[in-house]
Protein backbone atom coordinates (compact mmCIF):
# COMPACT_ATOMS: atom_id res chain seq x y z
CA UNK A 1 0.00 0.00 0.00
CA UNK A 2 3.17 2.50 0.60
CA UNK A 3 3.69 1.87 -3.12
CA UNK A 4 0.60 3.38 -3.98
CA UNK A 5 0.89 7.08 -6.07
CA UNK A 6 -1.67 9.57 -3.33
CA UNK A 7 -3.62 11.55 -5.83
CA UNK A 8 -2.68 14.67 -3.85
CA UNK A 9 0.98 14.34 -4.50
CA UNK A 10 -0.23 14.88 -8.65
CA UNK A 11 -2.08 17.85 -8.29
CA UNK A 12 -1.57 21.21 -6.88
CA UNK A 13 -1.90 22.82 -3.64
CA UNK A 14 -5.39 24.12 -4.74
CA UNK A 15 -6.62 21.23 -5.86
CA UNK A 16 -6.32 21.34 -9.81
CA UNK A 17 -4.34 18.69 -11.50
CA UNK A 18 -1.00 20.01 -13.98
CA UNK A 19 -2.71 19.08 -16.73
CA UNK A 20 -5.99 21.10 -15.93
CA UNK A 21 -3.64 24.26 -14.08
CA UNK A 22 -1.27 24.38 -17.81
CA UNK A 23 -4.72 25.01 -19.68
CA UNK A 24 -6.11 27.65 -17.25
CA UNK A 25 -2.20 29.19 -17.89
CA UNK A 26 -2.37 29.04 -21.83
CA UNK A 27 -5.47 30.65 -21.64
CA UNK A 28 -4.94 33.65 -19.72
CA UNK A 29 -1.98 34.08 -21.45
CA UNK A 30 -3.92 34.12 -24.67
CA UNK A 31 -6.55 36.34 -23.88
CA UNK A 32 -3.29 38.51 -21.72
CA UNK A 33 -1.76 38.44 -25.94
CA UNK A 34 -5.32 39.34 -27.34
CA UNK A 35 -5.50 42.33 -24.74
CA UNK A 36 -2.29 43.66 -25.90
CA UNK A 37 -3.18 43.69 -29.51
CA UNK A 38 -6.76 45.30 -29.02
CA UNK A 39 -4.59 47.79 -26.86
CA UNK A 40 -2.30 48.44 -29.49
CA UNK A 41 -4.25 48.82 -32.45
CA UNK A 42 -6.81 51.26 -30.59
CA UNK A 43 -3.60 53.15 -29.69
CA UNK A 44 -2.21 52.99 -33.42
CA UNK A 45 -5.79 54.15 -34.53
CA UNK A 46 -5.49 57.01 -32.15
CA UNK A 47 -2.25 58.07 -33.27
CA UNK A 48 -2.97 58.00 -36.84
CA UNK A 49 -6.57 57.57 -37.03
CA UNK A 50 -7.33 61.51 -37.12
CA UNK A 51 -5.78 62.80 -40.25
CA UNK A 52 -7.57 59.55 -42.71
CA UNK A 53 -10.56 62.10 -42.45
CA UNK A 54 -8.11 64.76 -44.39
CA UNK A 55 -6.56 62.42 -46.58
CA UNK A 56 -9.60 62.33 -49.35
CA UNK A 57 -10.21 66.35 -49.11
CA UNK A 58 -6.62 66.23 -49.65
CA UNK A 59 -6.66 64.14 -52.92
CA UNK A 60 -9.73 66.10 -54.07
CA UNK A 61 -7.70 69.37 -53.73
CA UNK A 62 -5.48 68.09 -55.52
CA UNK A 63 -6.96 66.71 -58.37
CA UNK A 64 -9.43 68.98 -58.81
CA UNK A 65 -6.61 72.02 -58.52
CA UNK A 66 -9.21 73.99 -56.36
CA UNK A 67 -9.16 74.64 -52.88
CA UNK A 68 -12.36 76.99 -52.64
CA UNK A 69 -14.65 74.03 -51.03
CA UNK A 70 -12.42 73.45 -47.91
CA UNK A 71 -12.11 76.19 -45.11
CA UNK A 72 -8.50 76.62 -44.28
CA UNK A 73 -9.88 77.80 -40.84
CA UNK A 74 -10.62 74.34 -40.09
CA UNK A 75 -6.25 73.56 -40.28
CA UNK A 76 -5.96 76.73 -37.82
CA UNK A 77 -8.10 75.14 -34.94
CA UNK A 78 -6.43 71.96 -35.34
CA UNK A 79 -3.45 73.44 -35.65
CA UNK A 80 -4.55 75.29 -32.35
CA UNK A 81 -5.90 72.65 -30.30
CA UNK A 82 -2.84 69.78 -30.75
CA UNK A 83 -0.26 73.01 -29.83
CA UNK A 84 -2.13 73.14 -26.75
CA UNK A 85 -2.81 69.83 -26.22
CA UNK A 86 1.15 69.18 -26.44
CA UNK A 87 1.70 71.76 -24.11
CA UNK A 88 -1.17 70.38 -21.53
CA UNK A 89 1.29 67.33 -21.76
CA UNK A 90 4.19 68.83 -20.08
CA UNK A 91 1.73 69.95 -16.57
CA UNK A 92 -0.46 67.03 -16.76
CA UNK A 93 0.82 63.62 -17.84
CA UNK A 94 -1.76 61.64 -20.20
CA UNK A 95 -1.35 59.01 -22.42
CA UNK A 96 1.66 59.24 -25.31
CA UNK A 97 -0.76 58.09 -28.30
CA UNK A 98 -2.82 61.14 -27.39
CA UNK A 99 0.51 63.35 -27.38
CA UNK A 100 1.71 61.48 -30.62
CA UNK A 101 -1.58 62.10 -32.65
CA UNK A 102 -1.32 66.10 -31.61
CA UNK A 103 2.50 65.85 -33.56
CA UNK A 104 1.03 63.82 -36.42
CA UNK A 105 -1.90 66.15 -37.25
CA UNK A 106 0.06 69.28 -36.80
CA UNK A 107 2.19 67.98 -39.60
CA UNK A 108 -0.74 66.57 -41.69
CA UNK A 109 -2.39 70.12 -41.33
CA UNK A 110 1.04 72.28 -42.35
CA UNK A 111 0.89 70.08 -45.77
CA UNK A 112 -2.92 70.43 -45.92
CA UNK A 113 -2.19 74.87 -45.84
CA UNK A 114 1.11 74.47 -48.53
CA UNK A 115 -0.74 72.88 -50.96
CA UNK A 116 -4.06 74.90 -50.63
CA UNK A 117 -1.90 77.96 -50.71
CA UNK A 118 0.48 76.89 -53.82
CA UNK A 119 -2.81 75.83 -55.82
CA UNK A 120 -4.19 79.52 -54.95
CA UNK A 121 -0.25 81.14 -56.01
CA UNK A 122 -1.12 79.47 -59.24
CA UNK A 123 -4.66 80.57 -59.69
CA UNK A 124 -4.06 84.17 -58.86
CA UNK A 125 -2.31 86.94 -61.32
CA UNK A 126 1.17 88.23 -60.31
CA UNK A 127 -0.13 91.28 -60.44
CA UNK A 128 -1.97 90.71 -56.79
CA UNK A 129 -0.90 91.85 -53.63
CA UNK A 130 1.01 90.01 -51.14
CA UNK A 131 -0.12 89.75 -47.94
CA UNK A 132 2.18 88.06 -45.08
CA UNK A 133 2.32 87.73 -41.48
CA UNK A 134 4.39 90.13 -40.85
CA UNK A 135 2.31 92.61 -42.00
CA UNK A 136 0.16 92.52 -38.86
CA UNK A 137 -2.75 93.00 -40.99
CA UNK A 138 -6.18 91.39 -38.77
CA UNK A 139 -8.27 91.76 -42.37
CA UNK A 140 -5.91 89.14 -44.11
CA UNK A 141 -5.13 86.89 -41.22
CA UNK A 142 -4.84 83.27 -42.05
CA UNK A 143 -5.37 84.59 -45.53
CA UNK A 144 -1.60 85.25 -46.26
CA UNK A 145 -0.05 84.19 -49.93
CA UNK A 146 2.35 82.35 -48.66
CA UNK A 147 3.37 78.73 -46.69
CA UNK A 148 6.38 80.59 -44.55
CA UNK A 149 3.65 83.20 -42.85
CA UNK A 150 1.49 80.11 -41.50
CA UNK A 151 5.10 78.53 -40.64
CA UNK A 152 6.00 81.92 -38.63
CA UNK A 153 2.51 82.22 -36.91
CA UNK A 154 2.45 78.69 -35.43
CA UNK A 155 6.07 78.93 -34.13
CA UNK A 156 4.84 82.46 -32.07
CA UNK A 157 2.49 80.82 -31.05
CA UNK A 158 3.83 77.73 -29.80
CA UNK A 159 7.10 79.69 -28.67
CA UNK A 160 4.51 82.40 -26.14
CA UNK A 161 3.00 79.07 -25.38
CA UNK A 162 5.99 77.31 -23.78
CA UNK A 163 6.36 80.63 -22.18
CA UNK A 164 3.76 80.32 -19.98
CA UNK A 165 3.61 76.95 -19.23
CA UNK A 166 7.39 77.23 -17.99
CA UNK A 167 6.11 80.30 -15.75
CA UNK A 168 2.74 78.46 -14.52
CA UNK A 169 3.78 74.88 -14.72
CA UNK A 170 3.34 74.51 -11.19
CA UNK A 171 -0.11 76.59 -11.12
CA UNK A 172 -2.72 73.70 -11.31
CA UNK A 173 -5.28 76.27 -12.28
CA UNK A 174 -2.99 77.28 -15.39
CA UNK A 175 -2.31 73.91 -16.85
CA UNK A 176 -6.32 72.77 -16.56
CA UNK A 177 -7.19 75.87 -18.31
CA UNK A 178 -5.27 74.83 -20.96
CA UNK A 179 -6.43 71.28 -21.17
CA UNK A 180 -9.86 72.47 -21.26
CA UNK A 181 -9.07 75.24 -23.95
CA UNK A 182 -7.52 72.34 -26.02
CA UNK A 183 -10.19 70.18 -26.19
CA UNK A 184 -12.87 72.57 -26.23
CA UNK A 185 -10.79 74.14 -29.99
CA UNK A 186 -10.49 70.63 -30.96
CA UNK A 187 -14.22 70.30 -30.18
CA UNK A 188 -15.35 73.37 -32.24
CA UNK A 189 -13.35 72.16 -35.57
CA UNK A 190 -15.81 71.68 -37.25
CA UNK A 191 -17.43 75.12 -37.00
CA UNK A 192 -15.67 76.76 -39.39
CA UNK A 193 -16.70 74.53 -42.66
CA UNK A 194 -20.17 74.91 -40.87
CA UNK A 195 -19.94 78.19 -41.11
CA UNK A 196 -18.84 78.48 -44.48
CA UNK A 197 -21.67 75.74 -45.93
CA UNK A 198 -23.92 78.26 -43.74
CA UNK A 199 -23.15 81.09 -45.72
CA UNK A 200 -22.65 79.89 -49.48
CA UNK A 201 -25.34 77.71 -48.76
CA UNK A 202 -23.72 74.34 -50.52
CA UNK A 203 -21.21 71.94 -49.45
CA UNK A 204 -20.09 71.58 -53.23
CA UNK A 205 -16.21 71.50 -52.96
CA UNK A 206 -15.93 69.93 -49.45
CA UNK A 207 -15.31 66.17 -49.41
CA UNK A 208 -18.21 64.25 -47.58
CA UNK A 209 -15.85 61.41 -46.82
CA UNK A 210 -14.09 63.97 -44.73
CA UNK A 211 -17.08 64.24 -42.91
CA UNK A 212 -18.48 61.08 -42.55
CA UNK A 213 -14.98 59.73 -41.02
CA UNK A 214 -15.06 63.07 -38.67
CA UNK A 215 -18.29 61.88 -36.98
CA UNK A 216 -17.09 58.16 -36.97
CA UNK A 217 -13.23 58.85 -35.81
CA UNK A 218 -14.77 61.70 -33.08
CA UNK A 219 -17.14 58.98 -32.07
CA UNK A 220 -14.28 56.22 -31.40
CA UNK A 221 -12.58 58.79 -29.78
CA UNK A 222 -14.79 59.95 -27.67
CA UNK A 223 -15.41 56.26 -26.11
CA UNK A 224 -11.67 56.05 -26.09
CA UNK A 225 -11.38 58.86 -23.85
CA UNK A 226 -14.11 57.36 -21.69
CA UNK A 227 -13.03 53.98 -21.78
CA UNK A 228 -9.30 54.52 -21.45
CA UNK A 229 -10.38 57.01 -18.18
CA UNK A 230 -8.77 60.45 -19.96
CA UNK A 231 -9.26 63.56 -18.42
CA UNK A 232 -12.85 64.28 -18.49
CA UNK A 233 -12.29 67.21 -20.42
CA UNK A 234 -11.93 65.25 -23.22
CA UNK A 235 -14.86 63.33 -23.33
CA UNK A 236 -16.95 66.05 -22.96
CA UNK A 237 -15.63 68.22 -25.57
CA UNK A 238 -15.40 64.61 -27.61
CA UNK A 239 -19.24 64.53 -27.24
CA UNK A 240 -19.83 68.55 -28.52
CA UNK A 241 -17.61 67.50 -31.52
CA UNK A 242 -20.05 64.63 -32.29
CA UNK A 243 -22.80 66.95 -32.31
CA UNK A 244 -21.35 69.63 -34.33
CA UNK A 245 -20.13 67.05 -37.03
CA UNK A 246 -23.96 65.74 -37.21
CA UNK A 247 -24.83 69.25 -37.55
CA UNK A 248 -22.54 69.54 -40.59
CA UNK A 249 -23.75 65.96 -41.96
CA UNK A 250 -26.86 67.65 -42.15
CA UNK A 251 -26.12 70.12 -44.00
CA UNK A 252 -24.96 68.02 -46.97
CA UNK A 253 -28.38 67.01 -47.40
CA UNK A 254 -29.76 70.44 -46.67
CA UNK A 255 -27.92 71.66 -49.82
CA UNK A 256 -28.02 68.77 -51.82
CA UNK A 257 -30.13 70.82 -54.44
CA UNK A 258 -27.77 73.91 -55.05
CA UNK A 259 -24.81 70.93 -55.07
CA UNK A 260 -26.40 68.76 -57.67
CA UNK A 261 -26.92 72.68 -59.93
CA UNK A 262 -23.59 73.94 -59.22
CA UNK A 263 -22.28 70.31 -60.65
CA UNK A 264 -24.39 70.41 -64.11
Amino acid sequence: MNNLIDPSESSFNDGTVPETRSANMLEDSWIETLGWAVGAICSLSMMFGGVVPYIPQYLHIRRSENPEGFSLYVCLVLLLANSLRILFWFGHWFELPLLFQSIVMNIAMMMMISLCVSIRNRGQLGHNREHVFTDFDYDHFWEWTDFQSYVEFMLTFSTMGCLLMYIFIDSPLFVETVGFISVLTEALLAVPQFYRNFITKSTFGMSRQMVYMWFFGDTFKTLYFWFREAPMQFFVCGCLQICIDIAVLAQCFLYRKKNSHLIN
